[in-house]
């Protein structure tokens, strides 16, 4: 692959951040990109393993042939780097940009903790074709007749809708949304994508033929049955967004918000779009003490997004124990490991605290929140006795997860199977529901997970949906 010594000859680069104090100053993104030289030793670095890990079940979900266009980077081979990356991914600037990058974790390389930038390289391979010229609507030559209906705009049914569009299939997209993107347009801080990077692709899929239906609310504005009629086949792609209740006492304070309604917010804001107008306060971190309970990435989120709008402190409550800086490679590679990540929000300056479980939330006579109690755990994730301290809070955001996809509405009305979970029933195999005429893919199905899994389940859901409407399928899974 590439310089078979590339390897032992060029150090781990990857692009750097704007200094902290800089990029707080505004929500654009903040990446500093490598120039062609860099990224061709970059590239380079990608090394004749026997076993490729990167691109197997676990590094890549969607299959990027990884070393492939590594290759071809390192050639100066842009133009067919960026044929052999939308190969296997529909939207490899949104991956490029918010994946947390399994493969580089599976990467032979990171034996040695100097894995391969294969996340750099990603994105830059995707910024170019843009930059070129070459990512054009890819318009299918022939039309089935038939007719699918896809229910939410995320990853899932974006990439559903493009691969059943480009095979002829007529192609409807349900949104509740003003507008397309779901998480990744409402959930994910334009510090991290900026907006555009969707709307290219919204109008290259429109090109295609795919169209939009916004501020439909289906089980709302137009029932199931309907749908059901009027389609072929239809496709839940609607996420996973009902919240976690941690049921804490003081949970009605006021000042206390699950983190999605504040991101959401915050990005309608940004991009100057109305609020829902159902008479929601705004949610502004201001000149405020700001605790955000959870560990993931939305907790992280809303502790960049806090800082850029001016908090006096962030602090990030996770009950987990510390982790390493570094895991056993012998026993985790070349899965996921447990070690120390510090996201570019929490490096911003945000305190954390690890083995801490909130208490209860307290406030003063006019049901404002003024304070966190909190309490180191034990192993078994229980509160110590004698560990209790306060932290002062003007605002606090509960990021712990959520249950399942929203059951009022569309679940209700479909009548399809749904597990103990909250999650649409349904197998990798067909992607196919108790309702025959029924699919499901992404967060809804799978539970709350990554944008490359949605787009993996919203590839290969459109190929069973393919093959079921037409007998056979030349899409790939």
């Amino acid at each position: 692959m590439g310089k078979i010594t590339g390897f032992l000859e060029f150090d781990r680069q990857e692009q750097k951040y704007q200094l902290a104090a800089d990029r707080v100053r505004h929500f654009r993104e903040f990446t500093l990109p490598l120039d062609e030289h860099d990224l061709t030793k970059q590239a380079a670095r990608c090394m004749d393993c026997g076993i490729p890990f990167c691109h197997g079940p676990t590094g890549c979900p969607v299959h990027n042939q990884i070393p492939d266009w590594n290759d071809l980077v390192f050639q100066s081979d842009w133009e067919e780097a960026a044929r052999n990356l939308h190969s296997t991914n529909n939207f490899p600037e949104f991956t490029g940009r918010i994946c947390p990058a399994p493969c580089e974790e599976a990467c032979t390389l990171n034996l040695e903790n100097q894995p391969v930038a294969i996340k750099t390289i990603e994105q830059a391979i995707a910024d170019r074709a843009w930059n070129m010229g070459w990512v054009k609507p890819e318009p299918a030559e022939t039309r089935t007749g038939k007719r699918v209906a896809i229910v939410g705009s995320g990853p899932a049914g974006m990439a559903a809708a493009q691969q059943l569009a480009r095979v002829g299939h007529d192609v409807h997209v349900f949104e509740r949304e003003p507008k397309a993107g779901g998480l990744l347009r409402y959930g994910i801080p334009d510090f991290k994508m900026e907006k555009r990077h969707i709307d290219r692709r919204v109008r290259q899929m429109e090109a295609e033929g795919v169209v939009f239906h916004y501020n439909q609310n289906i089980g709302v504005t137009k029932s199931v049955d309907e749908l059901k009629a009027e389609f072929d086949a239809v496709m839940f792609c609607g996420g996973a967004e009902d919240p976690r209740n941690p049921q804490l006492p003081g949970q009605e304070l006021e000042g206390v918000h699950y983190a999605m309604p504040y991101l959401v917010q915050s990005n309608r804001r940004v991009s100057s779009e109305p609020m829902r107008g159902n008479g929601e306060l705004p949610i502004l971190a201001g000149g405020k003490n700001v605790v955000v309970i959870g560990g993931g990435d939305t907790a992280s989120d809303c502790v960049g997004t806090a800082f850029r709008q001016g908090a006096l402190s962030v602090t990030q409550l996770d009950i987990r124990p510390r982790p390493p800086e570094r895991e056993d490679k012998l026993t985790v590679w070349p899965y996921w490991p447990t070690k120390m990540r510090t996201s570019s929000s929490q490096a911003e300056g945000a305190e954390r605290e690890f083995q801490a479980a909130t208490l209860r939330l307290q406030g003063n006579k006019k049901g404002q929140l003024t304070g966190v109690v909190c309490a180191r755990v034990d192993a078994k994730r229980q509160p110590i006795p004698g560990t209790e301290f306060v932290l002062p809070a003007d605002l606090v955001f509960m990021a712990i997860g959520f249950a399942g996809s929203v059951q009022k509405g569309l679940l209700e009305q479909s009548g399809i199977g749904v597990s103990k979970r909250g999650n649409v029933e349904a197998n990798e195999d067909d992607y196919q529901t108790s309702d025959a005429k029924i699919w499901a893919a992404g967060d809804m199905r799978r539970g709350q997970s990554l944008v490359v899994w949605a787009i993996r389940e919203g590839r290969q859901a459109a190929r069973a949906i393919d093959e079921t409407l037409m007998g056979t399928s030349v899409l790939p899974r």
